[in-house]
């Protein structure tokens, strides 16, 4: 993997939306259910919002019933980062932009075959490519 990119806040602030920034760069959460991807279901590719890093294929994308875009798989291996998150009393697995640290959200083990994995993430965090 190639050196990790990295973005001045100030920078960011103003080529991100608020609701971009807060969830890519402060770790937050956009509402169940007002996300742009949630229903989406164009054939293309899901990227990093800050970077442009390749993460997520249409084809993978599923509708989980939890109001946020959800994916069995990433792109490849190598396109998120994932890492123990113990905030608000529970123990989930943070799934980041492998490129630039950005927050995307969280995976869990409920999702659908061939994986068993339920890549749950923000439509904030995405920006979509056909």
């Amino acid at each position: 993997m190639s050196e990790k990119q990295q973005f001045n806040k100030e920078e960011l602030k103003q080529r991100l939306t608020p609701l971009q920034y807060h969830v890519t760069q402060e770790k937050g959460t956009e509402r169940a259910f007002t996300g742009v991807y949630n229903t989406h279901k164009e054939v293309g590719i899901y990227c990093c919002v800050v970077c442009g890093n390749k993460l997520f294929d249409s084809e993978s994308k599923y509708d989980s019933g939890s109001g946020w875009p959800s994916f069995f798989q990433a792109i490849s291996e190598e396109a998120v980062q994932e890492t123990t998150d113990k905030s608000y009393g529970m123990v989930r697995t943070e799934v980041t932009c492998a490129m630039c640290d950005a927050h995307l959200g969280h995976v869990f083990d409920d999702g659908p075959r061939p994986t068993g994995l339920r890549y749950c993430m923000n439509s904030a965090s995405l920006s979509f490519k056909s």
